[in-house]
Protein backbone atom coordinates (compact mmCIF):
# COMPACT_ATOMS: atom_id res chain seq x y z
CA UNK A 1 0.00 0.00 0.00
CA UNK A 2 2.62 2.57 1.27
CA UNK A 3 4.31 4.45 -1.63
CA UNK A 4 3.14 2.65 -5.00
CA UNK A 5 0.94 4.64 -6.30
CA UNK A 6 3.07 8.00 -5.43
CA UNK A 7 5.93 6.61 -6.89
CA UNK A 8 4.35 6.15 -10.00
CA UNK A 9 3.21 9.76 -10.08
CA UNK A 10 6.69 10.92 -9.20
CA UNK A 11 8.25 9.65 -11.77
CA UNK A 12 5.62 11.55 -14.32
CA UNK A 13 6.07 14.76 -12.07
CA UNK A 14 10.05 14.15 -12.60
CA UNK A 15 9.99 13.94 -15.96
CA UNK A 16 7.73 16.66 -16.65
CA UNK A 17 10.92 18.80 -14.22
CA UNK A 18 13.01 17.11 -16.89
CA UNK A 19 11.17 18.95 -19.35
CA UNK A 20 11.05 22.30 -18.06
CA UNK A 21 14.98 21.88 -17.20
CA UNK A 22 14.83 21.28 -13.40
CA UNK A 23 17.04 19.13 -11.80
CA UNK A 24 16.26 16.10 -10.58
CA UNK A 25 17.92 14.24 -8.03
CA UNK A 26 19.46 10.59 -8.43
CA UNK A 27 16.98 7.86 -7.32
CA UNK A 28 20.11 6.11 -5.63
CA UNK A 29 19.92 9.38 -3.06
CA UNK A 30 16.96 7.97 -2.15
CA UNK A 31 18.81 5.07 -0.21
CA UNK A 32 16.41 6.27 2.65
CA UNK A 33 13.26 5.90 1.62
CA UNK A 34 11.47 2.51 2.88
CA UNK A 35 10.48 0.22 -0.30
CA UNK A 36 8.72 -2.34 2.14
CA UNK A 37 4.81 -1.69 0.50
CA UNK A 38 3.73 -3.37 4.05
CA UNK A 39 5.55 -0.66 6.35
CA UNK A 40 4.80 2.68 7.17
CA UNK A 41 4.48 5.50 7.28
CA UNK A 42 1.91 5.82 4.83
CA UNK A 43 0.34 8.75 2.92
CA UNK A 44 -3.37 9.44 3.57
CA UNK A 45 -3.70 9.44 -0.12
CA UNK A 46 -2.75 5.55 -0.39
CA UNK A 47 -6.20 4.62 1.05
CA UNK A 48 -9.27 4.27 -0.55
CA UNK A 49 -11.49 5.38 1.57
CA UNK A 50 -9.37 8.17 3.85
CA UNK A 51 -11.80 7.33 6.77
CA UNK A 52 -9.76 3.96 7.22
CA UNK A 53 -6.49 6.09 8.04
CA UNK A 54 -8.22 7.63 11.25
CA UNK A 55 -9.21 4.20 13.04
CA UNK A 56 -6.88 2.77 15.64
CA UNK A 57 -4.88 6.32 14.93
CA UNK A 58 -4.91 10.15 17.06
CA UNK A 59 -5.54 11.99 14.81
CA UNK A 60 -3.47 15.48 15.05
CA UNK A 61 -4.24 16.73 11.28
CA UNK A 62 -0.81 16.15 9.30
CA UNK A 63 -0.21 13.53 11.64
CA UNK A 64 -2.24 10.00 12.39
CA UNK A 65 -0.24 8.10 15.22
CA UNK A 66 -1.45 4.84 16.38
CA UNK A 67 -0.87 5.02 20.39
CA UNK A 68 1.27 2.68 22.22
CA UNK A 69 -0.60 0.46 25.55
CA UNK A 70 -0.38 2.44 27.75
CA UNK A 71 0.44 5.73 25.76
CA UNK A 72 -0.64 9.35 27.37
CA UNK A 73 -0.72 12.65 25.67
CA UNK A 74 1.71 15.42 26.47
CA UNK A 75 1.46 18.50 24.72
CA UNK A 76 3.36 21.80 24.50
CA UNK A 77 2.07 25.15 23.57
CA UNK A 78 3.85 28.11 22.02
CA UNK A 79 3.50 31.43 23.32
CA UNK A 80 0.26 31.61 21.28
CA UNK A 81 -1.75 29.02 22.76
CA UNK A 82 -1.35 27.43 19.67
CA UNK A 83 0.10 23.71 20.10
CA UNK A 84 3.89 23.54 18.92
CA UNK A 85 5.02 19.29 19.77
CA UNK A 86 2.55 16.83 21.07
CA UNK A 87 4.14 13.48 22.88
CA UNK A 88 3.67 10.49 23.38
CA UNK A 89 4.52 9.52 27.21
CA UNK A 90 4.96 5.87 27.81
CA UNK A 91 6.45 4.29 31.17
CA UNK A 92 9.85 4.20 29.44
CA UNK A 93 10.11 8.12 28.20
CA UNK A 94 8.44 9.98 25.50
CA UNK A 95 8.48 10.30 21.78
CA UNK A 96 7.09 12.77 19.02
CA UNK A 97 6.35 12.46 15.51
CA UNK A 98 5.92 15.29 13.26
CA UNK A 99 5.82 16.02 9.52
CA UNK A 100 7.71 18.65 7.50
CA UNK A 101 6.80 20.10 4.14
CA UNK A 102 9.51 18.60 1.53
CA UNK A 103 10.62 17.77 -2.30
CA UNK A 104 8.90 15.74 -4.62
CA UNK A 105 12.04 13.52 -4.67
CA UNK A 106 13.71 11.95 -1.36
CA UNK A 107 16.78 13.11 0.23
CA UNK A 108 15.57 15.71 2.68
CA UNK A 109 16.14 13.79 5.96
CA UNK A 110 20.04 12.56 4.67
CA UNK A 111 20.75 16.46 4.68
CA UNK A 112 18.74 17.10 7.67
CA UNK A 113 20.07 14.11 9.81
CA UNK A 114 23.80 15.92 9.11
CA UNK A 115 22.58 18.98 10.36
CA UNK A 116 21.05 17.49 13.41
CA UNK A 117 24.48 15.59 14.37
CA UNK A 118 26.60 18.83 13.84
CA UNK A 119 24.19 20.80 16.15
CA UNK A 120 24.44 17.99 18.78
CA UNK A 121 27.77 17.57 18.85
CA UNK A 122 28.06 21.22 20.45
CA UNK A 123 26.41 19.64 23.38
CA UNK A 124 26.42 16.22 23.75
CA UNK A 125 29.04 14.10 24.90
CA UNK A 126 28.79 11.85 21.96
CA UNK A 127 26.85 11.40 18.81
CA UNK A 128 26.27 8.58 16.55
CA UNK A 129 24.64 7.49 13.48
CA UNK A 130 23.14 4.62 13.52
CA UNK A 131 21.10 2.30 10.95
CA UNK A 132 17.78 1.77 11.24
CA UNK A 133 14.45 0.14 9.42
CA UNK A 134 14.04 3.54 7.45
CA UNK A 135 18.51 4.19 7.11
CA UNK A 136 20.05 6.26 9.42
CA UNK A 137 19.56 7.45 12.53
CA UNK A 138 21.35 9.69 14.88
CA UNK A 139 21.65 9.51 18.23
CA UNK A 140 22.92 12.03 20.91
CA UNK A 141 23.70 11.11 24.84
CA UNK A 142 24.22 13.78 27.55
CA UNK A 143 23.48 14.91 30.69
CA UNK A 144 22.28 11.51 31.55
CA UNK A 145 19.73 11.25 29.02
CA UNK A 146 19.54 9.86 25.44
CA UNK A 147 17.94 11.41 22.00
CA UNK A 148 17.37 9.75 19.20
CA UNK A 149 16.24 11.41 15.38
CA UNK A 150 14.37 9.16 13.15
CA UNK A 151 13.31 9.99 10.24
CA UNK A 152 11.72 8.88 6.68
CA UNK A 153 11.25 10.85 3.44
CA UNK A 154 7.55 10.55 1.68
CA UNK A 155 6.23 12.13 -1.48
CA UNK A 156 6.19 15.98 -0.84
CA UNK A 157 6.95 15.35 3.06
CA UNK A 158 9.52 14.55 5.55
CA UNK A 159 8.36 12.67 8.97
CA UNK A 160 10.71 12.93 12.07
CA UNK A 161 10.43 11.08 15.27
CA UNK A 162 11.99 12.30 18.34
CA UNK A 163 12.76 9.63 20.91
CA UNK A 164 13.94 11.05 24.74
CA UNK A 165 14.52 8.77 27.11
CA UNK A 166 17.13 7.26 30.02
CA UNK A 167 20.22 4.86 28.62
CA UNK A 168 18.21 2.17 30.45
CA UNK A 169 15.06 2.66 28.56
CA UNK A 170 15.83 4.02 25.34
CA UNK A 171 16.04 0.29 23.56
CA UNK A 172 12.63 -0.41 24.56
CA UNK A 173 11.28 3.63 24.02
CA UNK A 174 13.36 3.31 20.47
CA UNK A 175 10.91 -0.01 19.44
CA UNK A 176 8.17 1.82 20.86
CA UNK A 177 8.32 4.73 18.82
CA UNK A 178 9.57 2.98 15.61
CA UNK A 179 6.07 0.92 15.63
CA UNK A 180 3.83 3.94 16.23
CA UNK A 181 5.86 5.10 13.05
CA UNK A 182 5.56 2.35 11.29
CA UNK A 183 1.77 2.65 11.04
CA UNK A 184 1.75 6.48 10.86
CA UNK A 185 -0.18 8.40 8.48
CA UNK A 186 1.16 11.43 6.47
CA UNK A 187 -1.68 14.03 5.63
CA UNK A 188 0.42 16.67 3.94
CA UNK A 189 -2.50 18.10 1.91
CA UNK A 190 -2.30 20.36 -1.34
CA UNK A 191 -0.98 23.71 -0.18
CA UNK A 192 2.21 24.49 -1.29
CA UNK A 193 4.86 25.17 1.26
CA UNK A 194 8.55 26.37 1.51
CA UNK A 195 10.69 23.17 1.90
CA UNK A 196 11.02 22.21 5.75
CA UNK A 197 8.03 23.97 6.88
CA UNK A 198 6.41 21.94 10.10
CA UNK A 199 2.84 20.69 8.81
CA UNK A 200 0.00 22.19 10.65
CA UNK A 201 -1.15 20.13 14.14
CA UNK A 202 -4.34 20.18 15.21
CA UNK A 203 -5.81 18.71 18.64
CA UNK A 204 -9.04 16.64 18.37
CA UNK A 205 -12.07 18.30 19.89
CA UNK A 206 -12.08 16.96 22.81
CA UNK A 207 -8.48 16.92 23.88
CA UNK A 208 -8.24 21.13 22.32
CA UNK A 209 -11.36 21.48 24.69
CA UNK A 210 -9.41 20.17 28.10
CA UNK A 211 -6.74 22.39 27.42
CA UNK A 212 -9.23 25.07 26.83
CA UNK A 213 -10.75 24.45 30.04
CA UNK A 214 -7.06 24.41 31.76
CA UNK A 215 -6.10 27.50 30.33
CA UNK A 216 -8.99 29.11 31.37
CA UNK A 217 -8.64 27.57 35.11
CA UNK A 218 -5.11 29.12 35.06
CA UNK A 219 -6.46 32.54 34.14
CA UNK A 220 -8.77 32.85 36.63
CA UNK A 221 -6.08 31.61 39.48
CA UNK A 222 -3.52 34.00 37.91
CA UNK A 223 -6.31 36.71 38.38
CA UNK A 224 -7.58 35.67 41.41
CA UNK A 225 -4.02 36.01 43.29
CA UNK A 226 -3.39 39.51 41.24
CA UNK A 227 -6.69 40.64 43.00
CA UNK A 228 -5.46 39.34 46.69
CA UNK A 229 -2.05 41.23 45.84
CA UNK A 230 -3.86 44.66 45.01
CA UNK A 231 -5.83 44.32 48.77
CA UNK A 232 -4.89 46.88 51.14
CA UNK A 233 -2.45 45.06 54.15
CA UNK A 234 -4.33 45.49 57.17
CA UNK A 235 -2.87 48.09 59.55
CA UNK A 236 0.06 47.59 61.71
CA UNK A 237 -0.90 46.41 65.30
CA UNK A 238 -0.05 49.01 68.47
CA UNK A 239 3.21 48.08 70.22
CA UNK A 240 2.70 45.27 73.43
CA UNK A 241 2.98 46.81 76.70
CA UNK A 242 6.48 46.51 77.90
CA UNK A 243 7.75 43.14 79.28
CA UNK A 244 8.50 44.43 82.33
CA UNK A 245 5.16 45.78 82.95
CA UNK A 246 3.28 42.66 82.24
CA UNK A 247 2.60 39.26 83.95
CA UNK A 248 1.18 36.42 83.57
CA UNK A 249 -1.77 36.78 85.10
CA UNK A 250 -2.15 40.27 83.36
CA UNK A 251 -1.57 38.75 79.96
CA UNK A 252 -4.16 36.48 80.49
CA UNK A 253 -6.50 38.89 81.56
CA UNK A 254 -5.72 40.67 78.74
CA UNK A 255 -6.87 38.05 76.48
CA UNK A 256 -10.07 37.90 78.38
CA UNK A 257 -11.01 41.28 77.80
CA UNK A 258 -10.34 41.02 74.18
CA UNK A 259 -12.02 37.91 73.96
CA UNK A 260 -15.44 39.17 76.03
CA UNK A 261 -15.08 42.59 74.60
CA UNK A 262 -14.85 43.95 77.85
Amino acid sequence: MAFGKHKSNASAEDAADRQEGQPVADPSASADVTDDIDQGPFDVEDFDDPAVAVQGRLDLGSVLIPMPDGGQVQVELNEAGAPSAVWVVTPNGRFTIAAYAAPKSAGLWREVAGELADSLRKDATSVSIQDGPWGREVVGVGNGGVVRFIGVDGYRWMVRCVVNGSPETIDALADEARTSLADSVIRRGDTPLPVRTPLAVQLPEPMAAQLRAAAQQAAMQQAAQQMAAAQPQPSEQPPAEPAARRSVQGSAMQQLRTITGG
